[in-house]
């Protein structure tokens, strides 16, 4: 038999799942689903914010693990608010980057590929998996589901912060290689 806060949260998880689903499609929209008028330089900036945004949100992640490693639960909270706005502001940057310019192509050649490649695979793919992932741990939190949100921040705190750091160098192989 499923207890209530079992359905709950399998709830909880699902819609995560749907959210994170309809982001995906449209981001694969943005980048390939449609032609984009190329060779302007609006909003160039743009790149270099969304790399200083995973930057900030690695720091904060940092920063809340430690703090919730020493009992400092406000302190966790905080910074862990911080980190999911600072997230939200590069998903806004990146989807509006991306409408604007579309999808960015690598130039590196020779060994790098292959390695840029591998990187970036495995940032869009744990990208896909930490949304719904940081969606849930936010939602058992803020309705105090703390076992709950123990249980899968164990498993959101390294895909994120692993994703936020790869955001960042996959900014620095791209500037490096254009």
């Amino acid at each position: 038999m499923v207890s209530d806060t079992d359905a709950s949260a399998r709830r909880v998880l699902l819609v995560s799942a749907a959210v994170g689903s309809a982001v995906c499609v449209v981001l694969l929209w943005l980048l390939y689903g449609r032609s984009i008028e190329t060779g302007h330089d609006r909003l160039e900036w743009l790149p270099a914010f969304n790399a200083l945004c995973n930057a900030l949100s690695a720091t904060c992640l940092m920063a809340g693990f430690g703090a919730i490693r020493e009992r400092r639960i406000s302190t966790h909270k905080r910074w862990m608010l911080a980190a999911v706005g600072v997230s939200v502001l590069f998903l806004v940057g990146y989807v509006t980057h991306h409408a604007i310019h579309g999808d960015t192509k690598f130039g590196g050649t020779g060994a790098v590929r292959p390695l840029y490649f591998v990187l970036l695979a495995s940032h869009v793919g744990l990208s896909v998996v930490a949304l719904p992932m940081v969606l849930s741990t936010l939602w058992f939190a803020a309705t105090r589901r703390f076992a709950s949100h123990k249980r899968i921040a164990r498993f959101t705190f390294p895909i994120w912060l692993y994703v936020s750091v790869t955001g960042v160098a996959v900014f620095l192989f791209l500037r490096a290689y254009r």
